[in-house]
């Protein structure tokens, strides 16, 4: 009688054993099957055997809900713009070092690639570096040791955190018969201020890739200029690593030819390629700012424009993944549709909706088109 009561209590063990296995192993399929849901993915998943999906942000982004955000969707990051000239060195014994620390400690703290934007840009490049003090206009050689010293001082602060840099910004004219944007730099240096950028750059920090960035890429025009000038730097040895294609687009362009041939010929030039600051806008590309017309009052995201984004949103990430090998990193032009800087460009205050969340940091279809493949 006994050894039947023992050998029933065994086999009552052994059943609650068995159950409590199978309950366990459904929990975990079950979590697996959560982690694995579209529902728990963030954009930087669908991606993770291409490229990392980065975005651009601001100090004050990182302290709000777009924090938590970010880590879902993004693993880069880039400095909107507290690291352009203007904002980080407004002055020559003045450097404001705040907000871009706080992006860079935020990138370290979560393990997200950061990208530096950027270092020579005639559009916010503060006064003072072409004047003395007289107000005269510095020599090159003057010009050349104040790059030097913003390259080296900037680059030497972020060695280690940035691995790659947009060391120099959109010389390229968009006059089809003129090959630089007669800047001041241009006009106090010539050609040679972008190649002392790049070898300023890699002085300062030997590891960190450096590119070329600009827009109007898709332009056959523009795009051979950009080629003619990179190749012209790679032939003299300058320390140069990838061209960033800045891509604000728009619901008429480019177009699945135009892209494509822009990605090809980009590959052709042996370097990496970044598309560094996506968006595309609801509204015909305009390339100048412009005063508002009667025709802007209707800022709706209507059914029509979010089919058109869609299907441009849809096209580049085709295209994106069919150059892979020569891509390696895609950034967004803001987080959500809660802000963008198309909100004030080409139009001073039309509302625009160029990126791939709405407001309430919500995906539009646009993200499903995106990830669907």
């Amino acid at each position: 009688m006994k050894k039947t009561n023992k050998l029933s209590m065994r086999n009552k063990l052994l059943s609650t054993a068995i159950v409590l296995m199978s309950i366990t192993a459904l929990s975990c399929s079950t979590q697996k099957a959560a982690t694995d849901s579209p529902e728990s993915k963030g954009l930087k998943d669908y991606y993770k055997d291409y490229f990392p999906i980065g975005v651009a942000v601001s100090a004050r982004s990182l302290t709000t809900d777009e924090a938590p955000f970010i880590l879902t969707h993004f693993n880069s990051l880039t400095a909107e713009n507290a690291m352009k000239m203007g904002p980080i060195h407004p002055k020559e014994d003045q450097y404001n070092w705040k907000d871009a620390d706080s992006i860079a400690a935020f990138a370290q703290r979560h393990k997200l690639k950061l990208r530096g934007h950027n270092l020579l840009w005639h559009s916010q490049a503060p006064s003072w570096f072409f004047t003395d003090a007289n107000g005269q206009t510095v020599t090159k050689e003057v010009l050349l040791q104040r790059m030097k010293e913003h390259i080296t001082t900037v680059v030497n602060r972020y060695k280690g955190t940035i691995y790659a840099w947009d060391v120099v910004n959109e010389v390229i004219s968009d006059n089809p018969n003129e090959y630089f944007r007669n800047s001041e730099f241009y006009k106090i240096c010539g050609e040679d201020f972008v190649a002392k950028s790049f070898e300023y750059a890699h002085e300062a920090d030997p590891d960190a890739l450096l590119f070329y960035n600009d827009y109007n890429e898709i332009s056959a025009v523009k795009r051979e200029k950009i080629c003619k000038m990179i190749e012209g730097l790679k032939n003299a040895g300058v320390p140069i690593h990838g061209v960033g294609l800045q891509a604000h687009w728009a619901v008429n362009e480019p177009s699945r030819s135009q892209l494509d041939s822009t990605l090809k010929r980009f590959a052709e030039l042996g370097l990496k390629v970044h598309i560094t600051e996506l968006d595309i806008s609801v509204y015909p590309k305009e390339h100048n700012a412009r005063e508002r017309k009667a025709t802007d009052t209707d800022t709706t995201f209507s059914a029509e424009k979010e089919k058109k984004q869609m299907e441009v949103y849809k096209m580049c990430f085709e295209l994106f993944r069919k150059y892979k090998d020569v891509i390696s990193s895609v950034t967004f032009w803001n987080i959500s549709d809660r802000h963008s800087w198309l909100d004030n460009f080409p139009v001073r205050g039309r509302k625009d909706y160029p990126l791939l969340f709405d407001k309430n940091l919500e995906p539009k279809k646009a993200y499903w088109e995106v990830v669907k493949f």
